[in-house]
């Protein structure tokens, strides 16, 4: 499923993912606020395909902050790495991850970010259990994905997306933390945040 990723033609991509239409594009800078950044909190735009929401939190979290750009494919990492570059954004730090773990650094950030990315896990335990190591003590994983629902969804959603809220709201809850709220109403996604539990 994420094959035709690894090698992907950025500029076709950024051309889809930043467009008006789309919903985590058009409500994006309120998806932003409900996240309550902070000055200096440590972030990780998990799926960050184009950037879009990476360049958004560099701005949020400030010099003193960190935001992590981690995806599979190595072009959108790199034309991460560029555009922060070119927006001399310098608390931007690409990592190119595997189907089984962020490779993140174990209690390394406040927030795990996942826009339209959930859906794409392979092996959702492996990266939940990932996430969970990643997140500091009472860290938060905030998922942002397409509403799976008969009837209502499009077809494509229907025959892409694996899973529906409450199956993800089970899986997530069983790899180790606690529903906490969903922020922000959407209409064809659902934006739901947990806390890490364990520590």
């Amino acid at each position: 499923m994420n094959a035709h990723y690894l090698d992907a033609d950025v500029q076709h991509w950024r051309s889809i993912f930043e467009s008006s239409g789309r919903e985590v594009f058009d409500r994006r800078f309120q998806v932003v606020a409900a996240l309550d950044l902070r000055p200096g909190m440590h972030v990780a735009d998990v799926g960050a395909g184009t950037g879009l929401y990476t360049m958004l939190f560099a701005r949020a979290v400030g010099e003193s902050g960190v935001v992590y750009a981690v995806d599979i494919s190595p072009s959108f990492v790199a034309s991460i790495e560029k555009r922060a570059r070119d927006y001399h954004a310098g608390n931007i730090v690409g990592i190119v991850n595997t189907e089984r773990s962020t490779e993140l650094p174990p209690g390394s950030v406040d927030l795990v970010f996942l826009a339209d990315t959930y859906h794409h896990f392979a092996f959702p335990r492996s990266m939940l259990n990932s996430i969970h190591a990643a997140l500091k003590p009472g860290g938060v994983l905030a998922i942002l994905d397409f509403r799976r629902q008969p009837g209502f969804s499009s077809p494509w959603v229907m025959g892409h997306v694996r899973a529906g809220r409450e199956q993800v709201v089970q899986e997530v809850q069983g790899a180790g933390f606690e529903y906490l709220d969903e922020p922000l109403q959407l209409r064809t996604n659902y934006f739901l945040r947990f806390r890490k539990l364990g520590d």
